[in-house]
């Protein structure tokens, strides 16, 4: 079952986002480079290796290199429902 980006935020993971370098297949002094962005759990990162998994079995053009951040954009502990709303004139 697919859960919404606000379930996964809500459960600890954060947006990860990967920039892969890598050699072209046919020209290997040419460096290319390749966007990769999901929810991932820190410090482990399991979807973010899984994927360098995928690229080093499947993809022809092999790393050089990977930079990543990861960021939590909310936490568990910072999310409340709020009932009302009061204005000030």
């Amino acid at each position: 079952m697919q859960q919404s980006e606000t379930e996964l935020m809500l459960r600890g993971y954060g947006l990860t986002t990967a920039e892969l370098y890598y050699r072209m297949p046919d020209f290997r002094s040419v460096l290319n480079s390749f966007i990769w962005q999901d929810y991932d759990l820190a410090p482990d990162h399991p979807r973010l290796f899984k994927f360098i998994e995928f690229w080093q079995d499947s993809i022809e053009g092999p790393l050089h290199s990977v930079r990543f951040t990861h960021r939590k954009l909310i936490a568990p502990g910072e999310w409340r429902n709020v009932v009302g709303e009061f204005r000030v004139n």
